[in-house]
């Protein structure tokens, strides 16, 4: 009887200090959303027209460029002088349109992410205390190793949460 009960007693801080674990894969959930489906076209749209308008550039300098090429050995040297400057300013402005369409475009795409994770976080955590879980990892985010046996798989929950199939 003794022995039962000094087992119990090593046992029960064991019970008591068990805790539940959880991963969620958020790229699937991520994919699963609306709000992705649509972020996703308007940046690819932005993406376009940027294209669209360099492409638009390239082609006039290559025009400007062809046409002095064409007519640069009758031209009068100040004159030559001015289109070569002309040229490099264009090629210069596309260099700086490219490199500022890359920068709004990640500031879109960025500013479009945040609301979908901060939706995404929120609702993880409503799912982690709902649980009782004391952490809920995120496989797609490169952690090297998750015991599928000693942590449960909340994803479906998150959807859940999000209102999501």
């Amino acid at each position: 009887m003794k022995k039962l009960i000094l087992m119990l007693m090593l046992f029960a801080p064991v019970a008591t200090f068990a805790q539940k674990f959880g991963h969620v894969n958020v790229q699937e959930i991520i994919q699963a959303m609306p709000e992705y489906t649509k972020a996703k076209t308007e940046v690819d749209a932005l993406q376009k027209q940027y294209e669209d308008d360099l492409k638009g550039m390239q082609d006039e300098l290559t025009k400007k460029s062809q046409a002095y090429e064409t007519e640069r050995e009758k031209l009068p040297e100040n004159i030559r002088q001015r289109r070569e400057q002309e040229l490099q300013e264009m090629y210069q402005k596309i260099q700086q349109s490219y490199q500022d369409n890359q920068q709004a475009l990640g500031r879109a795409s960025q500013e479009k992410m945040q609301a979908i994770t901060t939706k995404i976080v929120d609702a993880i955590k409503q799912v982690g205390q709902a649980g009782g879980y004391v952490y809920i990892m995120d496989i797609a985010g490169g952690v090297p190793y998750i015991s599928t046996t000693l942590s449960t798989d909340v994803t479906t929950q998150v959807k859940t949460q999000l209102g999501l199939k």
